[in-house]
């Protein structure tokens, strides 16, 4: 059984969803720690020809609380009407805006303020979209050691979830070694995205932004096809 696991983020990029599809099961951390540096709760999108972020503001809270304990700042509600007018005055001249941006709408209005709960619907709404039948799991509801870090958090995941084979993207060839996957009897590989190139508009183009502007340009047998042969496993 193939396996990958990561953190939930916001309208990830295609090589997220290229993880997701090369897998059987996706397991999704909810339990570990909010890193504001990382992608969890922003993206970039193409606006007038540059990239410009898109967030999801949050409570204040301490630095050491889970994803799944971080709240959406109570501005929100206000403030995620003007985060669809950017994607609306940004994409509405795209190829398939009509048929993408109420998939986009109902992610944004989605009814919950707990960080993780919300991330979680937007990956299976965009999922089921691009028709990805991956399982995800949540990893809070795994029976393993929650003080393991690390390498030795993902192997006692792969043996909870009885996986024969580990990938993970291509920035993980310095944490994982293959001899201490091989010992508990798991194929580890990594994903590596090939860079993309496609119309954006007369713009030239912005690589690796959030899979709102792969699906705006692109259809949906085209984006198959990147999911599905547009990246390497390496070894």
């Amino acid at each position: 059984m193939k396996l990958a696991i990561m953190q939930p983020y916001f309208f990830p990029y295609i090589g997220y969803f290229q993880l997701i599809n090369a897998v059987d099961e996706f397991v999704i951390y909810d339990d570990i720690q909010y890193t504001k540096k990382g992608w969890i709760n922003r993206n970039r999108i193409l606006q007038n020809g540059s990239d410009s972020y898109i967030t999801l503001p949050l409570k204040k809270a301490s630095d050491y609380l889970n994803v799944n304990e971080r709240f959406l700042s109570d501005t929100w509600p206000k403030e995620r009407q003007k985060l669809l007018n950017k994607i609306a005055n940004s994409y509405r001249k795209a190829p398939y805006f009509s048929a993408v941006y109420p998939v986009i709408e109902e992610i944004v209005t989605y009814e919950s303020n707990n960080l993780f709960d919300y991330l979680y619907n937007s990956i299976t709404l965009l999922m089921e979209y691009m028709n990805i039948t991956t399982k995800l799991v949540v990893s809070s509801t795994l029976a393993i050691d929650n003080n393991l870090t690390s390498e030795n958090k993902v192997l006692a995941i792969c043996k909870a979830m009885m996986a024969t084979e580990y990938i993970n993207p291509i920035g993980g060839t310095d944490l994982y070694q293959h001899e201490h996957f091989a010992q508990n009897k798991i194929n580890l590989h990594f994903l590596q995205s090939e860079p993309l190139s496609y119309p954006q508009f007369n713009s030239e183009f912005i690589p690796w932004l959030s899979i709102i502007d792969i699906l705006m340009f692109n259809s949906l047998p085209a984006v198959k096809e990147l999911l599905t042969s547009r990246y390497q496993l390496i070894q």
